[in-house]
């Protein structure tokens, strides 16, 4: 089994198709086929103009192949962007449930940003 992280995961901009809202689904913007509108705009944490010099938690899920994804896009941070300090982290409990409140204040009192993995 090979890994591969394309440049299009670290770089958002590269080929993101936009709404007539001008956001991409899943960063606020209404979902392509969907009718409900878009949450508010407090929902999500406000994007970050860079991550130099930033703190990334690289949250594993404990869905089947987040752990090697993590470590792989850890490993990507390091190579690419050593300015950005990585922390993995795996997330208590089960993958699809919200039972990580430490966790959570953790990554809000230490870090910039955090990558939630999903992998299969």
């Amino acid at each position: 089994m090979s890994i591969e992280i394309r440049l299009s995961v670290m770089s958002p901009e590269s080929g993101v198709q936009r709404s007539a809202s001008g956001l991409s689904p899943g960063m606020g913007g209404q979902p392509s086929g969907m009718g409900s509108p878009p949450p508010s705009s407090g929902f999500f944490a406000k994007r970050l103009d860079t991550l130099e010099n930033k703190t990334v938690y690289l949250v594993d899920t404990g869905f089947g192949g987040s752990y090697h994804f993590m470590l792989q896009l850890q490993k990507w941070f390091k190579e690419n962007m050593p300015s950005v300090k990585t922390v993995r982290r795996r997330k208590p409990g089960i993958p699809f449930t919200d039972d990580a409140n430490e966790l959570w204040a953790e990554i809000k009192a230490k870090g910039d940003a955090a990558v939630l993995g999903v992998a299969g």
